[in-house]
């Protein structure tokens, strides 16, 4: 089996939060966001090291995490980038050497099981690329400038895209080395992939996987981790 390695971008601090909030370090559950973000990734069976992309000067910050929380895999530090690009070259990187799969989940999305880690690994070393996604619901309109709704659009081809999203090595440099070369902005690793003409295949996941953007965000954070916790799924 292949080796594989998580990168975990954490060098945000999220000003949708409120000033002076890192809401990387909010508690949920009696864990900090990142904590179980990590966790997902320590406990997995899948993987082999972990690469936690940080901001400058927190290092002691998240070598007290790991502390804490007793992580036992291999890892280590990358430091964070001016554009979600840059963080994720950086942790690429500092991947080991001979390590074909990367695995990149943000660390403000603490809710990813061990099941959609393997899945997406699964689909990755078939296809290349993958990434976890949840069909779209809501009824979509696009619209112009001034708000006017200028075309329907149809959900049943439509997925919302989360992270963890898993590449073979070789082809997620190939992808931001296109990227930076252009000067690039993207807040999405698989679209990166579209400039080298890689396909990704989606994932569905079977449980909900939000993301910490706004406050309004955690209490539904906080009920899908009590679920998992009440039912075990946060290793399954």
């Amino acid at each position: 089996m292949s080796r594989a390695a998580a990168i975990i971008v954490a060098a945000g601090r999220g000003t949708r939060m409120g000033p002076n909030v890192d809401k990387l370090f909010l508690d949920v559950c009696g864990k900090p966001i990142v904590a179980h973000a990590w966790s997902a990734f320590d406990r997995s069976p899948d993987i082999d090291e972990i690469v936690v992309v940080i901001r400058e000067g927190m290092q002691t910050d998240f070598k007290e995490l790991a502390a804490t929380y007793e992580f036992k895999k291999p890892f280590r530090f990358a430091a964070g980038g001016k554009e979600r690009q840059n963080s994720v070259w950086n942790g690429l990187l500092s991947v080991s050497p001979g390590i074909e799969i990367v695995v990149i989940q943000d660390g403000a999305r603490p809710c990813a099981t061990s099941r959609i880690i393997a899945d997406c690994l699964a689909a990755a070393r078939e296809v290349g690329a993958s990434v976890a996604a949840q069909r779209v619901t809501d009824t979509l309109k696009e619209a112009d400038e001034s708000g006017v709704v200028t075309r329907h659009l149809d959900r049943s081809r439509l997925w919302a895209v989360q992270t963890p999203q898993v590449f073979r090595t070789e082809i997620i440099k190939r992808a931001l080395e296109e990227v930076l070369k252009r000067g690039l902005f993207i807040t999405d690793d698989t679209a990166a992939c579209e400039f080298i003409g890689q396909p990704v295949k989606l994932v569905e996941s079977a449980t909900p996987n939000p993301k910490a953007t706004a406050p309004d965000d955690l209490p539904s954070i906080e009920m899908v981790l009590k679920q998992q916790l009440a039912n075990g799924s946060s290793a399954t």
